[in-house]
């Protein structure tokens, strides 16, 4: 079968969905027509981030017409909105075993087809125990679409391009999110589950237009296919000889290694891996995140405004533009610079708004104490969006081999959500014994995020997966 045929690059059987790509690509860059497929691919999968991001957000809007409709308590609906997170948990504890089993491409699709049920649970049920199932289902197709749709994204894209195309999961998460809230204001609940399902429908047709991931292919031995779908994504006049010969001896070299098991992940070899992976998601979590974002109109309303609307529509509209300068900025500055701005700002936001709950419960500047919350909260989250919301993801996909992806990006994964479970559930708490104190520990937290960086995390911009790992290995050794 010549590489310019059309063809099923999962299953090498032909599928006149797959249009063979024309220009070549090099190392060092391409042309638009070069990397059209790539493109593509990446526009499928991250149709998974937006689902995600609509997920999240589907619970603020919704609460009054959901507890009205099916008579929820306040205590009910909390429920509701948790469970997500409880689903996200397990999926991510399964997420990494099930890509590496199935291939990118089924991963996904099993997502999508979930999150269909959940949300299909949701919009036709009449008590709590059906939203709650519903919930719980969507939030397991996120869990492992948190993990697989950055890892996809990593695998096919060229060096020069992938911390750009990865950063594009953390702007359909936001994406999704605000547009979830806005048109969530306009509609019906029920009617927003519905719209639920359209970015799930757009991936799974989606997938059927795009190769499976060529590392993947690589690793589990489907030669041919590995071939064809890196051809696909650089062009049929490309020459692959040299990047495939790189993955191939890569994965062959990997190949003579024992099955990875968990407790492998604690070896000489992974563990500086392992400890950026995991560190970097515990410290995007405990500056606090989740709970901001989850919590931010009563965080305004606390601080003196009459309601949360206004800071809530700033919050959506500074998200996506910022988020789309950090994906300029990824392969531009390198992942570690933009990191600690991120975070030096994140503390500067976080400080900001614990200085404004002091003064309140002083009884000081009263007059300055709405202004210092809006602004903090907005400089907190215009930071993170920059680089802590983005970048932990995108190293997650570049600083793990292979043969260990599954396990360390499963671990990794669920570190995040469990995260951000705790952090969601002790925010109320936390309110409740100190404000100023929570805003100033999340300071602190981003602070030491800061150090952190500056001492344990690599630069990956401008290489290749083999060549990171093979520096760290080096590291290492």
């Amino acid at each position: 079968m010549a590489i310019g045929e059309d063809v099923d690059v999962e299953n090498g059987m032909s599928e006149p969905l797959i249009k063979e790509k024309d220009a070549a690509i090099t190392s060092g860059g391409g042309s638009l027509e070069s990397v059209r497929m790539v493109l593509l691919s990446t526009a499928v999968a991250v149709c998974g981030s937006f689902e995600f991001g609509s997920c999240v957000g589907y619970s603020a809007p919704t609460q009054s017409g959901i507890s009205n409709d099916i008579g929820l308590s306040p205590s009910e609906y909390a429920v509701f909105g948790s469970i997500l997170t409880i689903g996200a948990m397990v999926g991510a504890t399964t997420s990494g075993r099930i890509a590496d089993y199935f291939g990118r491409k089924r991963a996904m699709r099993a997502s999508a087809i979930v999150c269909i049920i959940g949300w299909l649970a949701i919009y036709f049920a009449k008590d709590a125990l059906m939203l709650y199932l519903g919930r719980l289902f969507t939030g397991y197709g996120i869990g492992i679409l948190s993990y697989v749709v950055p890892i996809f994204i990593a695998e096919i894209a060229p060096k020069n391009l992938r911390g750009a195309l990865t950063t594009l999961n953390q702007l359909l998460i936001c994406a999704g999110g605000s547009i979830g809230f806005i048109v969530g204001t306009f509609v019906t609940w029920r009617t927003l589950a519905s719209i639920g399902i359209l970015p799930c429908l757009a991936l799974l047709v989606g997938l059927f237009f795009i190769p499976e991931s060529p590392r993947w292919l690589a690793k589990v031995g489907s030669q041919k296919e590995f071939q064809i779908a890196l051809q696909l994504l650089r062009g049929k006049d490309a020459d692959i000889s040299k990047e495939a010969a790189e993955i191939q001896e890569y994965v062959e070299n990997l190949q003579s290694l024992p099955k990875a098991k968990v407790q492998d992940l604690f070896q000489r070899k992974y563990i500086h891996s392992v400890i950026v992976g995991v560190g970097l998601m515990v410290f995007q979590q405990l500056g606090g995140i989740n709970a901001i974002g989850f919590y931010a109109s009563e965080t305004f309303v606390s601080a003196g405004f009459a309601s949360g609307k206004l800071g809530n529509i700033l919050i959506g509209s500074i998200q996506v533009p910022i988020t789309v300068l950090g994906a300029f900025l990824m392969d531009k500055s390198g992942r570690r610079p933009l990191l600690m701005v991120s975070a030096s700002g994140t503390f500067v936001g976080c400080f900001l708004t614990g200085i404004s709950f002091y003064l309140k419960g002083q009884g000081i500047y009263i007059q300055w104490v709405p202004t210092l919350a809006l602004s903090g909260i907005l400089v907190y989250i215009g930071s993170f969006s920059v680089g802590m919301g983005a970048v932990p993801w995108v190293m997650m996909s570049e600083i793990f081999p292979i043969n260990i992806k599954g396990i360390a990006g499963s671990l990794v994964t669920l570190v995040n959500w469990s995260g951000s479970w705790l952090m969601t559930y002790a925010f109320n708490f936390l309110m409740s014994w100190s404000p100023s104190g929570t805003f100033f520990l999340f300071s602190a937290a981003c602070a030491t995020t800061v150090l952190f960086v500056a001492k344990v995390v690599p630069e990956t911009k401008g290489r290749t997966l083999e060549e990171i790992q093979a520096s760290l290995a080096k590291n290492e050794s």
